[in-house]
């Protein structure tokens, strides 16, 4: 069977060589039935890589330990459910889950292209079809999941503890869906850049693919913080780790791509910078990926694997982002806008958001790779670490929490000043009034730093329903109104509630979190946060492949009881190895964490506790975020059909 999924990948890699080539021979010479191989490429890759990647699955699930990969990461033992995920636990696999994604998303778009000029769809799928040359070559040579290992030993080494956990079956995928989405974006921004054809149609029919990418890329992030926030047991979401800033860096430059695209499509302007990036985000996503895959970081994110492998990564990040600069180099100018921007308009504010977004994303950039240009220098060690990103990125993000605020209310073209202040001073005299209350109400205190932060926390908030209100006002039948309002207004409402609600969530948990590290005997009893926790001792447990030490840690406040905590401490004796399990008690106002510590002496214990308020706030924001991008990308705008057009008209041609 391994050979089959072998041979399923060479199938999969000339597939992938003739839609790659083939089409911009067609494109060249103006013949249709080469046009027409992008299509029957992508729809051929796909069922090939999907055939291998199931191969592989199904070695794990039987414990084919022939496979070099699968012994090095599964076990006997091991669960079924991780036998699953164990197939992208480490670099081969999970390389072969980002060219099934990647084929996935060229499928995607072979079935949707009859609504694109046939030059266009050709060469989007030209440059997808490229793209999987490049990955498929780095698998088949030097990440080879097939490979066989002689003797076949009795035994595998285990899948890492770190990824034993209900979190890492769904982040791992989730996150990839978002890197690889970005791709597309990048194969449209090519063509237009190759036909020198940029217009409303083409930002709508890239809008919805940019959205979906974004959309599993917030998720991603979200399900990434909150795995690390409950396996770690330090008690935190974010550190800004190399691993998580890699993740990150496309976000913020992917969130800039989406609001250009709205202001190309709705005034037909920025289109340099829309098309900029979007090659910008998919250079960002393989940056990513060599950050992880090449040894140079050392991360609990990072897969561990030499050096050959980050100088194959290097070098087709260098083909693809220096090629795409050169063509944009030389055909940019022909992306000719339609007309001015204004400062004081909407399409006027969203530039400057933008601009605060890329400046942000730089910032991360030069903080995540100092250390390693340094390094590469002979400069010496340096550590960059959260002092410098809250210190840099923050002042980036405040003036964006105002503009988030402003960005709906602003007409395009040309504002008026007098109309936008009217419209705005009651959202600002709320968000002073409940912004500046909402620390003292909810915590006690008059912290100045957690005013500032629900201000901007209420003024995004009200900012975004303001837009929505107003349209029903204008309307005396409301349901006709809410009728009429577009799916991706409602997903943009919706994102922006949710940074509204992140800010507020990270507000209180960064200000008003108390951490305590203490050593309790059973019986023995401390308070944190107007909660008394009772350490009842810690009695063994054997899981199905690790042996645990789990604690109980009674919580009480007022004598009446809360929870009964379990934190645990597990040992996987096939990997030797020492994972920390939190225990997490939640409410909506609330989260009370306890982490097991290390034995000392007989019976006493170190335990870490924490009362964290706001907490969940943190990933209801970005549950919001995503549902607000899956909304906006199902507005049936983006789904209208193309007129019928030849196969040699031009891509501006198409009806928006």
């Amino acid at each position: 069977m391994a050979e089959i999924g072998h041979y399923a990948l060479v199938l999969a890699l000339g597939v992938a060589i003739a839609q790659a080539i083939l089409p911009v021979i067609g494109y060249l010479r103006r013949d249709s039935r080469l046009l027409a191989i992008g299509v029957s490429g992508a729809q051929t890759q796909f069922p090939l890589v999907l055939l291998a990647y199931a191969i592989l699955t199904l070695a794990f699930v039987q414990g084919d330990f022939s496979l070099l990969y699968v012994a090095s990461n599964s076990h006997s033992d091991l669960p079924l459910i991780y036998r699953f995920t164990a197939v992208w636990g480490a670099h081969e696999g999970s390389l072969l889950l980002w060219v099934l994604m990647l084929s996935g998303w060229t499928f995607a778009v072979s079935l949707s292209s009859k609504r694109l000029p046939p030059d266009i769809a050709a060469l989007v799928l030209a440059t997808l079809g490229a793209i999987a040359v490049g990955f498929l070559l780095f698998l088949l040579t030097v990440s080879n999941p097939f490979e066989r290992v002689f003797p076949v030993p009795p035994e595998g080494r285990d899948l890492n503890p770190l990824l034993q956990d209900p979190g890492m079956i769904i982040h791992p995928p989730t996150l990839y869906m978002g890197y690889v989405g970005c791709a597309v974006a990048f194969a449209f921004a090519i063509a237009a850049l190759v036909t020198g054809k940029l217009d409303v149609a083409w930002a709508r029919w890239t809008r919805p693919w940019t959205t979906m990418a974004w959309t599993f890329l917030t998720m991603g992030i979200t399900l990434g913080s909150w795995w690390a926030y409950n396996e770690l047991g330090w008690g935190g979401w974010w550190f800004w780790d190399p691993v998580e800033n890699a993740s990150f860096m496309p976000w913020l430059i992917g969130t800039a791509l989406i609001h250009s695209l709205a202001v190309t499509e709705k005034r037909g302007v920025l289109k340099s910078w829309t098309v900029l990036l979007a090659i910008l985000a998919f250079a960002l996503s393989l940056l990513g990926t060599f950050l992880v895959r090449s040894g140079v970081l050392v991360s609990v994110h990072a897969f561990a694997t030499d050096p050959a492998r980050g100088t194959f990564i290097l070098v087709f990040l260098g083909a693809v982002l220096g090629g795409a600069l050169t063509l944009y180099a030389a055909r940019a100018h022909k992306l000719v806008s339609e007309a001015e921007v204004q400062l004081f308009s909407r399409e006027g504010v969203l530039l400057l958001n933008n601009v605060f977004l890329v400046a942000a994303g730089a910032a991360v950039l030069l903080g995540t790779l100092y250390p390693l240009i340094a390094d590469a220098l002979g400069l010496g060690k340096v550590s960059v670490g959260p002092p410098y990103f809250n210190a840099v990125f923050l002042p980036l993000m405040s003036p964006l929490a105002l503009l988030v605020g402003v960005s709906a209310l602003v007409g395009w073209k040309r504002a008026k000043f007098a109309d936008v202040v009217s419209r705005l001073r009651w959202v600002a005299i709320v968000a002073l009034v409940v912004g500046g209350l909402l620390p003292f109400v909810l915590e006690g205190s008059w912290n100045w730093l957690a005013i500032v932060g629900s201000v901007f926390a209420v003024w995004v908030l009200a900012g975004s329903m303001l837009d929505v209100l107003h349209r029903l006002r204008s309307k005396r039948d409301r349901i006709a109104a809410l009728r009429s309002i577009p799916a991706g207004t409602w997903g943009m409402t919706l994102a922006h509630l949710g940074l509204g609600v992140w800010v507020l969530g990270v507000t209180f948990t960064s200000l008003f979190s108390v951490e305590k590290d203490v050593r309790l005997a059973p019986g023995q009893t401390t308070d944190i946060g107007g909660y008394d926790f009772t350490f009842q001792g810690v009695e063994p447990v054997n899981g199905s492949n690790y042996k645990s030490d789990t604690g109980r840690v009674l919580v009480e406040k007022n004598g009446r009881q809360i929870a009964l905590l379990t934190p645990e401490k597990r040992l996987y004796p096939s990997q030797r190895s020492v994972m920390t399990e939190a225990a997490v008690d939640h409410t909506p106002r609330r989260d009370l964490y306890v982490a097991l510590g290390e034995p000392i002496g007989e019976q006493d214990w170190a335990l870490r506790f924490y009362y964290k308020p706001m907490m969940r706030l943190v990933w209801f924001g970005g549950l919001l975020m995503f549902f607000g991008g899956i909304v906006a990308a199902s507005d049936r705008r983006y789904r209208l059909e193309r007129k019928p057009a030849t196969a040699t008209s031009p891509a501006g041609s198409v009806a928006a």
